[in-house]
């Protein structure tokens, strides 16, 4: 059973960066596509990007792409999230994800979920 944990995520002004990782224990991450998800209060959840096991694929949100990379490293077990040129609306809970999806931005094909971190942009 693979465990993941989502980095601290924080406050950070329209415009700033951040980057999330997500530490993943008890299995390994190289057998799974792995994700990013997100939820903003009173919405549900929405796919932000997702990383193919070599990590040589990535698909990005349209609202994304650009300025976020997903990346990963199968040694050590974490995947990661660059965010730049952030916005006021990409403040929202942001889940990390691994499975191995049959289509990668729909939640439901991911079988293994972190807590969330709280990622807010103040414009």
């Amino acid at each position: 059973q693979v465990q993941l944990v989502e980095s601290e995520g924080g406050l950070v002004q329209a415009g700033g960066s951040l980057r999330l990782s997500c530490a993943a224990s008890g299995g390994s991450i190289s057998s799974y596509t792995m994700a990013w998800f997100r939820q903003a209060p009173g919405k549900e959840r929405e796919f932000v990007a997702a990383v193919r096991r070599s990590g040589d694929t990535t698909d990005y949100a349209d609202s994304v792409k650009g300025r976020f990379t997903i990346s990963r490293d199968n040694a050590k077990n974490t995947v990661y999230l660059q965010m730049n040129a952030l916005k006021p609306a990409d403040t929202a809970i942001y889940y990390c994800a691994g499975g191995r999806p049959i289509i990668t931005f729909t939640s439901r094909w991911y079988d293994y979920w972190g807590q969330g971190t709280q990622v807010t942009v103040s414009s």
